[in-house]
């Protein structure tokens, strides 16, 4: 049994020592990476990261679905032909790389009809069929679609999925595993990653040292990072016995942040899990594998149900 939540202390949350399991709340079971890590054995203890009004920092708003018109504009004409997401494409129309019927445009705004001719470094660009693959990414692999000097990408592991381009939604570092969603929908990665939409994460860690209760009221309350304050929406030992080992859910979407908090407090991690995206888990789903979701799992993301 894990030990009882301290009482709570003026201007700190309590952190939650047993997350989940309070009568009437909604459980989310984290579970632990396959195979063992590095230098550990394997546990067999599942970390659960549960929701409650003490922990839970935000309201996440659903997302309203749009009926398309025949103007669309060029961000998301460009992010749903698979080249990139959304803010990604605005990006690229500011630097020039983008053109309308023969013609460089640089203006934030512009809408284009299904028929305008619409090029990327030459390149025709044609919304396709929207693909939605979920990947257990192993270490080692690179997520980001554009670097030059990466012998091993994540879309090596996807390369049989589709024809269409898809593009990982947010990023996971070298060395971290577990879930990663890639799809050619610019609309929806550009919901997924927007802090107004936050998508929860849910990671297995294994550190060097144990993680005192002192340090998982702080993770919770929030540590101060470059970018600012960071804090977590529930933390707890998936295994009492090993407090090494630390299930966290968050919804920040930070680079590296996980890593970063950890740090800050003098720890080292050693391994990194994401065990859950959004509500999406890799369950049934090997170590550098990968599924299309259902139809039900794009319809529940699209609403906001997921989160």
């Amino acid at each position: 049994m894990m030990e009882k939540m301290p009482g709570r202390t003026p201007g700190k949350r309590p952190v939650r020592q047993d997350a989940g399991k309070a009568a009437g709340e909604r459980k989310r079971n984290i579970r632990p990476a396959e195979g063992k890590p590095e230098g550990e054995s394997k546990s067999s203890a599942r970390p659960v990261a549960g929701k409650s009004a003490g922990v839970r920092k935000r309201n996440v708003k659903p997302m309203a679905s749009k009926t398309p018109d025949e103007l669309v504009r060029l961000n998301k004409f460009v992010a749903n032909s698979g080249v990139c997401a959304r803010r990604e494409a605005d990006e690229l129309i500011k630097q020039g790389y983008i053109s309308v019927n023969g013609k460089k445009v640089t203006g934030m705004g512009i809408k284009v009809k299904s028929t305008d001719k619409v090029e990327y470094k030459g390149k025709l660009l044609t919304p396709g069929k929207k693909v939605y693959i979920l990947l257990n990414k192993p270490k080692g692999y690179v997520t980001t679609t554009k670097d030059p000097h990466a012998e091993i990408t994540v879309l090596d592991l996807v390369k049989d999925a589709t024809t269409e381009r898809i593009y990982p939604v947010g990023r996971l570092d070298k060395a971290t595993t577990g879930v990663l969603l890639l799809t050619n929908d610019g609309d929806l990665a550009g919901k997924l990653t927007h802090p107004s939409y936050g998508a929860g994460k849910v990671y297995h860690i294994f550190l060097d040292k144990d993680v005192t209760k002192h340090d998982m009221e702080t993770i919770v309350g929030g540590v101060t990072l470059e970018e600012g304050i960071v804090s977590a929406d529930a933390i707890s030992y998936p295994d009492p016995a090993d407090h090494t080992q630390v299930g966290i859910e968050i919804h920040s979407g930070q680079n590296r942040v996980v890593r970063r908090i950890f740090e800050q407090l003098g720890y080292r991690v050693r391994k990194l899990d994401r065990v859950s995206f959004a509500g999406l888990t890799k369950k049934n789903l090997q170590r550098g594998h990968w599924r299309e979701l259902t139809p039900k799992e794009v319809s529940m993301l699209k609403r906001g149900i997921i989160k």
